[in-house]
């Protein structure tokens, strides 16, 4: 099997990349017969030299590879009919800035599995950066949560050569007395939660939480979906029962909008679920949250004042909820603060690659390899001979309605 490594064309430019030097080099070592091709790029993390110096050939065209992996959305002009793809589509949840990739992927008969889709039996994600999103995305929320509080400027995460020096620096900053809150309980929950460790600020559990309104050092609670949804019915919260119908519970988020400060929105969002809160508790006086590190960057989804997503440069604006509209970051007191970076491991990324394509080296190269008696890559493929595959039929009427 030949497998090529592409350039990231996305714009904003993400410096990540599936497989580092030392894995491409591993991966030709471990699995014999199997070649890996580096697409030439300017804004890696990993230089081209740093391939050749493996022995890893960089060349323009990968046609002759039959596997082409990347990092977030490709260019449609440039794929290649009737190869596998494997990429972050960010289509499954009908997103309408890449339907235009889904049908040229349908048009040109490619193959292509999404690593958001590749889970286990038991319906977990195997592989994926959320460890990484969750530890940035968390900092720069907290980042934000001090300039609001006039305190000194922290680094931007690209400043530091890796976590253990984030994590050195920000054992010695001060905090605010503010309390923060934390949807999920997966892996970019986990992220988040290891950033709070690091800055020394106490984890309390929900009646703590807001049974104490004047605290004296920073506080934070983590929300599994049970703390925050409730059955329409009065039913008791079932875990498996909300995953599978998630339109049957509704929102309890309310009771903590008022206790809280900092949101750090961590957990995935279902379309169908409810909204974490809606435009009209945002305009209620009650409303404490003045900072949102949301995280998942659902655009249109549960939280109203992710209206589009930020970056690196630029990484937060300032949320009016009475008019509804962006406003310049930290303008004025009476607005919401919002950061949604949507490439969050960039801020890290040679680390937050070698971790991603070790996960590739251990649970997916061995099931294109040697076989996938589980069907992970098959639940994971979204297209493939022109059409979708049966389980993302659904997409079917969004994808062909007129643009």
């Amino acid at each position: 099997m030949k497998i090529g490594i592409l350039r990231e064309t996305k714009i904003p430019a993400d410096n990540r990349v599936p497989l580092s030097p030392e894995q491409c080099r591993m991966i030709e070592e471990k699995f014999q017969g199997t070649k890996v091709f580096v697409e030439p790029g300017n804004n890696r993390c990993f230089a081209d030299a740093e391939y050749t110096d493996m022995g890893i050939k960089v060349k323009t065209n990968l046609s002759n590879c039959d596997v082409l992996m990347g990092v977030k959305e490709v260019d449609l002009t440039r794929l290649i009919p009737g190869k596998t793809y494997f990429f972050f589509s960010h289509t499954i949840k009908k997103q309408s800035h890449n339907k235009k990739l889904l049908k040229a992927v349908l048009k040109k008969h490619i193959k292509l599995v999404d690593y958001e889709t590749l889970t286990d039996r038991n319906g977990i994600r195997i592989i994926g950066f959320g460890r990484w999103a969750g530890i940035v995305g968390t900092y720069t929320g907290i980042r934000a949560m001090r300039i609001r509080h006039k305190y000194n400027i922290l680094p931007h995460p690209q400043d530091f050569g890796e976590l253990g020096e984030m994590k050195k620096l920000v054992s010695s900053v001060s905090l605010p007395p503010v309390k923060i809150a934390i949807t999920g309980d997966g892996r970019v929950a986990g992220g988040s939660v290891e950033m709070m460790d690091a800055f020394g600020i106490k984890k309390v559990d929900v009646e703590e939480y807001l049974g104490n309104s004047d605290i004296k050092k920073s506080v934070y609670v983590q929300l599994g979906p049970e703390k925050y949804n409730r059955n329409k019915t009065g039913k008791p919260f079932e875990l498996q029962h909300f995953f599978k119908n998630p339109g049957e519970y509704e929102s309890d988020f309310g009771r903590f909008t008022n206790e809280t400060d900092l949101l750090i929105m961590a957990a995935y969002w279902d379309p169908r679920a409810p909204v974490l809160f809606t435009p009209d508790q945002m305009r209620d006086k009650s409303f404490g949250i003045k900072v949102i590190a949301d995280i998942t960057c659902d655009l249109e989804g549960s939280i109203p004042s992710t209206i589009r997503t930020t970056n690196f440069k630029m990484p937060y604006y300032d949320f009016n909820p009475y008019t509804g509209k962006e406003e310049p970051p930290f303008s004025n007191p009476a607005n919401i603060t919002v950061m949604a970076i949507d490439n969050l491991p960039c801020g890290l990324p040679a680390e937050a690659s070698k971790d991603f394509g070790q996960n590739i080296i251990n649970h997916v190269l061995p099931l294109l390899l040697s076989g996938d008696d589980e069907n992970v890559i098959l639940r994971a493929t979204i297209a493939q001979d022109g059409k979708l595959t049966e389980k993302y039929n659904y997409l079917d009427d969004w994808v062909n309605q007129p643009d």
